[in-house]
Parts: C-alpha cells; sequence; structure tokens
C-alpha cells in the first residue's frame, strides 16, 4: 500500500512540471486584450450590442452608460427577459444613442433564457458586426474599438474576452482568480486560438461576432438548449471554417457580486455538471485526477520516503508557480496561491454538488427559472 501511495504521489507531483512545459502554456496570461484610447470620433456604425437582461435594474444602467464611451452611431438592443425589477425603464433613460428596448416574448420549450433573448434582439439587428453582452459586464472606454480592431486585423469571426471577475471580498479574492485558472486548464486559450484545433473557446460575458457567420450557424436556434452556450457557439464557428479568438482582459469588467461562498458556490454548481456531459465515469476521473494533482503532492510532505517528499516539494512549487501568473494579472496577493489545494477541494465539492442537483431533476437554476433535466 505504501508503495501505491508512493507512485500516486510522484504522478500526480510530477503533472506540475508537465504543465509548466506544455507549449500552448495553459497557466500563462500572453492572450490578452485591453482597451484602445477612447476618442469620440470612433464610428462604430456597424456594430449592434445585444443585452439580454432579466432582472438587472441594479447593473443596467452602469453598463449602458459605460457603452456611450465607445464611440458614436453604436446600435443597442436591450432585450428585456421578463423583468420584474424595472429593468426595461432603466434601460431607457440610461443610454442617449440609438437604443432598442425590446420586451421578450415568453420562453419556449427547450430553449435557455439567455439565448432565447439574444435570438430575439438578433433577429433585430442589421449590422455587421454584433456584440452579446451580458447585462453585468462593464466596458471600458475603447475596449469595442479594440474587439474591431483585433478582428479585422486578423481576419477571426469571432472575438472574446474573459471579463474580469469582481475581487472586493475575501470569498471573491480567493475563488475568481482559480476560477479562471480552472477554466484555462480545460480551455487552454492557445490551443482554442489555434484555426488547425476543433476546440471552441470563448467567454460568453464578452463577445463580438460577425453577423453573417452569426446567421450562417443558424442563430442562436442552433445553441438553444446549451447551458455553456459560448464554447458551443466557437465551436459551431469553428466548424464552419472560421476562426476565433479568446484572451484576457481588465477592459471588461463583471458588476455581479458573489459576496458570500454560497453565491459563488450557486454559480460554479449551475454548470459544472454540465461541463462534464453530465457523466458519472467523467466525474468520477475528474475526482481521481483533482485528488492526485491537488492533494497528494500535499500530503507527500509527509511521506517517509525521500523521493515521495522530494517530488512533493517539485510539484508544490510547481504548481504555485503555475498559479501566479493569473494571481498577479487580477492584482490579487501572491500569497493567495497557497490556498490552490483547498480551493481545488471546494470547487470539486461545487462539481459533485452541480451532478446531485442534476440527478434530482435541476439541469440548471437561473434567475428563477429551472432547466429541467435534458
Amino acid at each position: 500500500m505504501s508503495l501505491v501511495i508512493s507512485i500516486l504521489i510522484i504522478l500526480g507531483s510530477l503533472a506540475w512540471p508537465l504543465i509548466l512545459l506544455l507549449p500552448w502554456k495553459p497557466w500563462s496570461t500572453r492572450e490578452r486584450l485591453e482597451n484602445c484610447d477612447y476618442t469620440s470620433e470612433t464610428d462604430l456604425s456597424d456594430v449592434t450590442v445585444l443585452i439580454p437582461a432579466r432582472d438587472e435594474a441594479g447593473s443596467i444602467a452602469r453598463i449602458l452608460g459605460a457603452l456611450e464611451q465607445q464611440g458614436h452611431n453604436l446600435a443597442v438592443i436591450v432585450i428585456d427577459d421578463q423583468s420584474s425589477d424595472g429593468t426595461a425603464d432603466l434601460a431607457k433613460t440610461s443610454f442617449g444613442g440609438d437604443l432598442r428596448v425590446l420586451h421578450g416574448k415568453e420562453l419556449p420549450p427547450q430553449w435557455v433564457g439567455k439565448l432565447w433573448a439574444l435570438e430575439q434582439g438578433r433577429q433585430l439587428a442589421t449590422t455587421e458586426l454584433v456584440v452579446l453582452l451580458d447585462a453585468d459586464i462593464e466596458l471600458a472606454p475603447g475596449t469595442i474599438r479594440a474587439l474591431k480592431s483585433k478582428l479585422k486585423a486578423e481576419n477571426l469571426d469571432l472575438v472574446s474576452l474573459m471579463a474580469e471577475l469582481r475581487m472586493q471580498t475575501l470569498w471573491e479574492k480567493i475563488l475568481s482568480p482559480a476560477f479562471i485558472f480552472f477554466f484555462k486548464l480545460i480551455y487552454p486559450f492557445a490551443v482554442g486560438n489555434d484555426p488547425g484545433s476543433r476546440l471552441g473557446v470563448a467567454a460568453g460575458g464578452c463577445v463580438l461576432i460577425k453577423a453573417g457567420t452569426l446567421q450562417a450557424i443558424g442563430g442562436f436556434s442552433a445553441l438553444k438548449t446549451s447551458i455553456i452556450d459560448d464554447c458551443e457557439l466557437a465551436k459551431r464557428v469553428k466548424q464552419l471554417g472560421g476562426k476565433t479568438w479568446i484572451g484576457l482582459t481588465h477592459s471588461a469588467k463583471s458588476q455581479r457580486p458573489y459576496p458570500t461562498l454560497n453565491s459563488f458556490w450557486n454559480m460554479v454548481a449551475r454548470t459544472a455538471f454540465t461541463q462534464l456531459r453530465y457523466s458519472v465515469l467523467l466525474l468520477l476521473l475528474t475526482t481521481f485526477l483533482m485528488v492526485l494533482v491537488f492533494w497528494f503532492p500535499v500530503l507527500g510532505l509527509a511521506h517517509r520516503s525521500i523521493t515521495a517528499r522530494a517530488a512533493s516539494w517539485l510539484g508544490l512549487v510547481s504548481m504555485l508557480a503555475a498559479y501566479l501568473p493569473v494571481v498577479r494579472f487580477y492584482r490579487v496577493t501572491p500569497f493567495v496561491v497557497i490556498t490552490l489545494p483547498a480551493v481545488a477541494l471546494l470547487y470539486l465539492l461545487m462539481t459533485w454538488s452541480s451532478a446531485i442537483r442534476y440527478w434530482s431533476g435541476q439541469r440548471s437554476m437561473w434567475k428563477g427559472r429551472s432547466y429541467g433535466r435534458a
């Protein structure tokens, strides 16, 4: 038994130096895009922003106000998804340009609410380019100009930004950087950005896409049941032969608070089991791998084998080195890196919570809507 544990300690520990050496560097922050210098002369007459909004009275005015600093002739469509908190009325008074507030229709069977709202807005958009923007994402001045320049310069079909999550409370500072880190390990940006790869990677909070490409994949009706709609959208674009790009940024910030462990837990549990394709086998495999790479290096520090202890130290140092770039990018204290094994355990428990919810009949819960099992 001791030999088996030693082998597991060594395997789990050596995984981290290997991750550091991977050519696509999933731990790095090299894929990034920031806003351009703001100028009121920026012409955005070829861009329409679609904002699906359901009970977003707390943020919609701020998000629309930020859009006024993007340039002139920008069209904005807010799709009020049957809000009960006055979101539509606030939206109408928060943007001085070309704004349409669409009162969304009843959600059809099988549709996810956000995608149904976006599809209704898409049918009204007439511009060459479309920005898909969550109602909690605030853009710095010149961000749409930067997205458009990136798309044009590299002949891309889709550009998306991983919005900076709010990091104000203790739990947000501990859990938010790890959320991005784990996402990049599962969906390496460099691989997703490679035209030769079939992996689709996008962040749905802020996406710029060609309207023709969106039409070619069948609009949002092609994705209507997708909970993880952003990566599915990127995947469909690449299947058509299109090119996609995703990067980190400080220029798109989420204003949605997750001040407590419970609020963050619910956010992760909403889609964690979906990422595993509702597979028990993948859930068990994920559990084994996370325990192997995050906890066996820690346990190995107390092992009597010198080889196991040496491997553990190598693994832990490599683990923290892999996590540090993301922590530094978001300007969180570097000491947060030592919490990674404990945070990984929390995320694993969130994933099991997601699976239990699915087995009990809930596929996803968001804004008062429960999406049933597929």
